[in-house]
């Protein structure tokens, strides 16, 4: 299950009977729902940036929403590569160079959006309690429902989440890993995951199971993407029997 990141789940393409059912979830759920909570991160996602931005941080709010949600619109569909910024101002209702005017390259554009829809998964996380399950297994598995939910709510933010992490180009590698290890390492996570020894069986190396446990959701969820097999529900009674054989394998026995 470690091998997820090297083997076949790599790709970056969709196939075209994925690109049309994904659009029509989009035309169905996102333009409507999104605006409702695309603003809501971005004075945080501001702070953890810095002074970057801040000719669009200037915009009013609904010219920030219209950019934010033409980049998940397009990103979500095309590998980075291939992702222009023509298309994303286009959907944004703004020339080309005024977006370059905003952001600086596309790079740029993409890393914010990085940022950003991590900051909502975990800002969802926060709003649903899931950090006050009963134990490791409750907890993990609360964030996978969270992950499913926010793929029924807004499908293009959680593809183009989903995308990034296994997006190869070179230049962004290095930015996403480290976002990866800020938000999902094991060395942050094992302090708000109940991970006590005691509950595990004995002589289990808790950073292998955790890292194993999370390599695999993400390749269930990128196979799922790579087959056009989204069905939210189907996933969440997925994630429950999944969590279950991890329960019954590693917790120590009463």
């Amino acid at each position: 299950m470690l091998m997820h990141r090297q083997g076949k789940t790599r790709g970056t393409g969709l196939a075209d009977g994925t690109k049309h059912r994904l659009a029509k979830i989009s035309k169905r759920v996102f333009s409507k729902t999104v605006s409702g909570a695309i603003m809501l991160l971005t004075d945080t996602v501001r702070k953890e940036s810095g002074s970057l931005n801040e000719r669009f941080y200037a915009l009013p709010e609904d010219k920030r929403k219209s950019i934010i949600s033409a980049g998940f619109r397009v990103f979500s569909q095309y590998s980075y590569k291939n992702s222009p910024m023509s298309e994303i101002a286009a959907e944004a209702g703004i020339s080309k160079s005024l977006l370059f005017y905003y952001f600086k390259n596309k790079k740029e554009l993409y890393l914010f959006l990085c940022r950003y829809s991590t900051e909502l998964t975990e800002q969802e996380m926060a709003r649903q309690k899931c950090f006050e399950k009963e134990d490791f297994f409750g907890i993990f598995l609360s964030g996978l429902k969270v992950k499913v939910q926010l793929m029924r709510t807004y499908p293009e933010l959680s593809l183009f989440q989903l995308k990034a992490y296994y997006e190869k180009d070179s230049s962004l590698r290095p930015e996403i890993n480290r976002l990866i290890g800020e938000y999902s390492g094991y060395e942050k996570q094992s302090r708000m995951l109940k991970l006590d020894r005691e509950g595990f069986i004995e002589g289990l190396d808790l950073e292998m199971m955790y890292t194993d446990m999370f390599l695999a959701s993400q390749g269930y969820l990128w196979e799922k993407l790579q087959s056009g097999d989204i069905d939210p529900d189907q996933m969440e009674k997925d994630f429950i029997r999944m969590i279950g054989f991890w329960r019954g394998l590693y917790s120590r026995r009463k």
